[in-house]
């Protein structure tokens, strides 16, 4: 019975990793398909959305199982709720990456990101590609130091946030409200983005560790 948990177990656990590689090709094509007009990028990000939620059904359905067939406690137990958290964090970070898809595909042919944005969107998609691949990385092997480095990783990613507002509230903006508020969103999505691998890597160090994160401000 422990083997067979155990193999159950190591299942949730890679359908977690596939989620995370999927989400982070995701918001990789995404940003393709933003920064180039490249509709065939963006058209298989829609596309694909459906498979991380599948993935995460999938999650949700052994781990209910596992649940009502073992009962586990302590740490298998922490395991099984931390799955579910992180899947849930995983599937958002894949609506996000459908979010950025879809904003490009509403205004192609035309590039949905002005010149002007594009140096910020592109180091906002770096920081978020770097965080989707360090879930990955903790996911497939837990490792507490490396969930810890998200969050300066989002520190980044909010630096870069703020300055996106600087320079849309500039009073040389040229692009009007519509493209404004395209922007605004986009970056929202980004940031949003990396607030859930955020929420993720915490999970994997409560995994570890036993112990939830200071709560912020």
């Amino acid at each position: 019975m422990r083997d067979e948990f155990r193999a159950d177990l190591q299942i949730v656990s890679q359908l977690l990793v596939d989620m995370a590689e999927a989400v982070r090709a995701a918001m990789r094509q995404a940003t393709r398909g933003l920064l180039t007009a490249d509709r065939e990028a963006s058209e298989t990000v829609i596309a694909r959305d459906a498979e991380i939620d599948n993935l995460y059904q999938h999650v949700e359905e052994r781990v209910c199982d596992l649940l009502a067939r073992q009962a586990p406690v302590a740490s298998d137990l922490r395991a099984m709720i931390t799955a579910l958290h992180v899947a849930a964090d995983l599937e958002r970070m894949g609506d996000l990456a459908d979010h950025v898809a879809k904003t490009a595909l509403r205004r192609h042919p035309s590039p949905a990101v002005p010149a002007e944005l594009r140096p910020v969107f592109t180091d906002m998609a770096s920081v978020a590609d770097r965080m989707a691949e360090k879930i990955g990385k903790v996911l497939a092997t837990p490792d507490a130091d490396i969930a810890a480095e998200l969050d300066r990783d989002d520190d980044v990613m909010d630096d870069l946030h703020k300055s996106l507002f600087g320079v849309l509230l500039g009073d040389d903006w040229p692009y009007g409200v519509e493209t404004a508020i395209d922007a605004t969103l986009l970056g929202r999505f980004y940031e949003r983005f990396a607030d859930h691998a955020v929420n993720a890597g915490e999970r994997v160090v409560y995994l570890i560790t036993g112990e939830t994160a200071p709560a912020t401000s």
